[in-house]
């Protein structure tokens, strides 16, 4: 299994930016697919970021492509989701998610329910 624990969250003004940080424990050896996710009140969890534990690929969801970066740390186990540009809109929990895939190229996955290891959220609040 996989421990996850994002931090990083807060309150920013529109047009700031956040970095937030998950910090992964446990089998981190396995092939993964690393997520992004974020959820806001009445709405459904939504696919943000995502990136290859192994190979590093990523892909953004079209409403934070160009402002967002997804990156990752395998020397510390850490994903990163820097966040630019923040709009009102992005306000949100924002959680981290992983899921014991095969990387087989150029796919990835975006549904929350493909993913097996969640963090606790951290919230993010934009305002205006």
């Amino acid at each position: 299994q996989v421990q996850l624990a994002e931090f990083g969250g807060g309150l920013v003004q529109a047009g700031g930016s956040l970095r937030l940080s998950c910090a992964a424990s446990g089998r981190t050896s396995r092939s993964y697919a690393m997520g992004w996710f974020r959820q806001a009140p009445g709405k459904e969890r939504e696919f943000v970021a995502g990136i290859w534990w192994s190979v590093g690929s990523t892909y953004y969801a079209d409403s934070v492509k160009g402002r967002f970066i997804i990156s990752r740390d395998n020397a510390k186990n850490m994903v990163y989701l820097q966040m630019n540009s923040l709009k009102p809109e992005d306000t949100a929990v924002y959680f981290c998610a992983a899921g014991e895939r095969t990387y087989y190229g150029g796919s990835f996955y975006y549904n929350p329910g493909e993913y097996e290891y969640w963090g606790q959220g951290t919230q993010v609040t934009v305002s205006s």
